[in-house]
């Protein structure tokens, strides 16, 4: 029947008009993210990040601004030239990522088990943030324990 029809059209209508419309699967957004600040590439990295882009630490400092956050990132990777993060798994529900995984770096305060979320819109990266894997904070992200 018609109306049955126009449902339908009006459904499709709805689901592209999602807030974020990704292309690609969020989590290979998130995985470009990561091999970005692994392989200290800040032109690939500062090419993933949306205009309005926040930035939260493990302490819950945040940060925006592009030109803001290439600083910061510059000078991190002048600092800690070998930090690198590995992920265990990376899971998403709609367009935020959860990861599991850990840190190496030589400075050891940023060495260790770690969790990220990142939130992606428009295929980049329009928040990023750290924690400490804590049950509480795998908790608050909805990771399982």
């Amino acid at each position: 029947n018609m109306s049955g029809d126009e449902e339908f059209i009006n459904l499709e209508n709805a689901k592209t008009e999602d807030c974020c419309m990704n292309t690609k699967d969020p989590k290979f957004t998130a995985l470009l993210f990561n091999e970005a600040i692994n392989n200290q590439d800040i032109e690939s990295l500062m090419a993933l990040l949306t205009e309005n882009h926040r930035f939260i630490d493990s302490e819950n400092n945040v940060q925006t601004g592009t030109a803001k956050l290439r600083e910061i990132w510059t000078d991190f990777f002048r600092y800690y030239p070998d930090y690198r993060n590995y992920f265990s798994t990376v899971r998403s529900v709609d367009e935020v990522v959860t990861i599991t995984g850990y840190t190496i770096c030589l400075f050891k305060p940023l060495e260790g088990d770690a969790l990220w979320r990142a939130v992606i819109e428009n295929d980049k990266i329009a928040e990023w943030a750290v924690f400490t894997d804590t049950l509480e904070n795998r908790k608050k992200l909805n990771i399982p324990q």
